[in-house]
């Protein structure tokens, strides 16, 4: 089965705005995804709410994945993300993921905790804020 990783995903989503955002959640994401984000939970539509306020933050950035795993239908990864806002400041945060593949080969759900590394306090929230 050939799958998506994070790395497509996110720079689907973030890095790539001339990307329509449907479009973009559409190849990666399945019709009933969900995702907990440091213990909290969003559905499909909760979750493109929040890429769509991203889109308005990031300016540009990059995804260093240092470990990934896949294990059929389940996978899970630990990678850094690297933000420039639209503002000009730089977030960085360390992100633990574990997913489970749709059989198409497309994210159902993600559990994931996140650190952020470097950043202001205003962005802690930067992995869930809509």
């Amino acid at each position: 089965m050939r799958h998506t990783t994070i790395t497509p995903a996110l720079t689907d989503l973030l890095f790539t705005p001339e990307l329509d955002l449907q479009e973009a959640v559409d190849r990666h994401f399945a019709p009933d995804y969900r995702q907990r984000t440091d213990g909290e939970w969003a559905d499909r539509t909760e979750f493109t709410e929040h890429i769509a306020h991203l889109r308005t933050v990031v300016a540009a950035g990059s995804i260093e994945v240092r470990e990934e795993l896949t294990d059929g239908k389940l996978y899970a990864d630990r990678h850094l993300v690297q933000v420039t806002k639209t503002d000009g400041s730089t977030v960085r945060t360390e992100v633990y993921v574990f997913a489970e593949f749709a059989p198409d080969g497309r994210f159902r759900r993600i559990e994931e905790t996140t650190l952020m590394l470097e950043g202001t306090e205003a962005d802690r929230n930067l992995g869930s804020a809509r």
